[in-house]
């Protein structure tokens, strides 16, 4: 699946079945605050919904992020989801669903609009944040003009999310995977979040797609910790399991403890083995990664 169709709507993905019940591993043992999840649309397809979530505890993990699997739920759906993730000790952590941009100035309205209908299923799903996108570029407008749309769209929307008790999350994604999608910067996405200065409006930073557009991944999440709303993880190239491709995950790893990161790290790669082996061995990464050093 290519990113763009994520830009559209990631559709649900799944495979196998089982329940462990175990403490969530929160990256480490000591003074290491940041949690772990998973993003469902990745992983085990084609399994039924809950027993989704129940491979997801057999691998160790008790948080998901959630991408328009539960688009066609009815009431009765949310009920049976949210009782089978309690009952593995597993919250739903971030849930995509708004497709409308905010990069677009004509389209600010309905975004708004997008957003305001998207609060009652986050709601019904217990779920504390929201990915928003920048959506595509528009021909004939400026680069200025898309950037300042962004920031216009974000402050009455982080104003809306405040009053709902819920953040924003604004996503970039490389122009390798998505070339009309206008935030592909990382850097942009801080100063825009910067510049909407709401604490209820932070930055997905997404380690895959940022080696793909511009690298330097430590540097940017030593200057913007504070803007920091949630980190995906993946490696490049293939989106897979850290340790399969370029990026050092294991340092970035321990900066974030060091940072003293405290929000969610989700591991949104294509497992190249069994998933649930895959899952496990990734906490473990992490875990190995920022005891090696103490942490203050």
């Amino acid at each position: 699946m290519k990113e763009r169709d994520f830009a559209r709507a990631r559709t649900c993905v799944a495979s196998g079945a089982t329940l462990p019940s175990k403490p969530e591993l929160t990256a480490g043992e000591a003074d290491v605050r940041f949690k772990l999840s998973v993003m469902l649309w990745t992983v085990f397809k084609p399994l039924p919904f809950e027993q989704r979530l129940e491979k997801i505890a057999e691998a160790g993990y008790h948080s998901v992020e959630l991408v328009d699997e539960y688009k066609l739920w009815s009431d009765d759906d949310f009920r049976r989801a949210n009782a089978k993730k309690r009952s593995l000790g597993i919250t739903f952590d971030s849930a995509a669903g708004v497709w409308k941009g905010i990069a677009d100035p004509a389209g600010r309205d309905a975004f708004l609009t997008d957003l305001k209908n998207f609060f009652p299923v986050v709601a019904k799903l217990e779920c504390p944040t929201i990915i928003v996108l920048s959506g595509n570029w528009v021909k004939g407008l400026s680069h200025e003009t898309h950037h300042a749309a962004c920031i216009e769209a974000l402050k009455p929307a982080a104003d809306m999310a405040a009053k709902e008790n819920v953040t924003l999350l604004l996503e970039n994604i490389n122009h390798e995977e998505n070339p009309e999608y206008y935030l592909t910067s990382g850097a942009e996405g801080f100063e825009i979040v910067r510049k909407v200065d709401n604490p209820h409006v932070k930055f997905l930073y997404d380690f895959y797609h940022q080696q793909i557009s511009e690298g330097h991944l430590i540097e940017k999440l030593e200057k913007n910790i504070e803007q920091v709303g949630l980190v995906h993880i993946a490696d490049v190239p293939g989106r897979h399991e850290p340790g399969t491709g370029e990026i050092n995950y294991a340092n970035i790893f321990r900066k974030l403890a060091e940072l003293k990161y405290n929000r969610y790290a989700a591991m949104e790669f294509f497992p190249a083995g069994d998933s649930v082996t895959t899952l496990r061995a990734a906490r473990q990464q992490v875990a190995q990664a920022v005891n090696t050093r103490s942490i203050e």
